[in-house]
């Protein structure tokens, strides 16, 4: 398996399947093989179930229902253990990340260890709140200089790497809680001398679903987990 894609979702019903569709035609015209890892946290809207039903029978479309564990790190932890590919996308469900950049990141990390995606670099940004892109971009900043990141934007969470990164890491210590699990994951890997490069990304208006992330609790979280990594209080090891 060369590709595995993990969406990790919570009240997703209304976009999912069409975000897979999607991600499926873009993907069947490509030269590798590809897995479509849908993590649900046992939705109330019925995700899981509307993708087992839209999909039963497609070995490429794989369903997984968490029904006591929550959050967003341990789900995509979860997809990544589960999968078989060589090389892990982890995107959001809820069109923010676009799809038509999979081939671009899957092509890249042929070179590069970690493909990450920045609305921070040229040919970046958002098509949503102008408040919480410089909200977001100040932040980066923050983490930037705090943590001495070479990496413009540590809240994308829309990446590819090889799985071989994980290798000998004790996962479970960066991938835990919300967005900020990526913060953790770039500044290991970033210690690790693993080669990243970060492309141009436009995020666009969400499609259904509901939004799971407050900006002022997450940037609170955020600026929390920064902290513990600066002082210590949180090592890989």
């Amino acid at each position: 398996m060369n590709l595995s894609i993990i969406l990790p979702t919570y009240n997703e019903r209304d976009a999912i399947n069409t975000l897979i569709t999607e991600i499926y035609e873009l993907l069947e015209v490509q030269p590798f093989t590809f897995e479509i890892i849908v993590v649900d946290d046992n939705s109330r809207d019925g995700t899981y179930h509307a993708v087992a039903e839209k999909w039963k029978g497609n070995p490429r479309i794989r369903p997984l229902l968490r029904e006591k564990e929550k959050g967003l790190a341990t789900a995509i932890l979860h997809g990544i253990r589960q999968s078989a590919g060589e090389k892990i996308i982890v995107m959001d469900t809820d069109f923010n990340h676009p799809p038509k950049l999979i081939p671009l990141l899957v092509n890249i990390t042929d070179y590069f260890e970690i493909a990450s995606c920045s609305r921070y670099v040229i040919g970046g940004g958002m098509e949503t709140s102008r408040f919480r892109f410089i909200g977001s971009k100040i932040f980066n900043k923050f983490v930037h200089y705090t943590l001495k990141m070479q990496t413009t934007d540590n809240l994308s969470g829309y990446y590819c790497f090889k799985r071989e990164v994980l290798d000998g890491i004790p996962a479970e210590k960066i991938f835990f809680g919300y967005g900020d699990y990526f913060i953790r994951f770039l500044y290991v890997m970033q210690r690790m001398k693993h080669p990243i490069i970060e492309i141009p990304v436009i995020y666009k208006d969400r499609l259904g679903g509901l939004s799971k992330t407050n900006l002022k609790s997450e940037l609170f979280r955020y600026f929390r987990s920064v902290v513990k990594i600066k002082l210590g209080l949180w090592k890989l090891q």
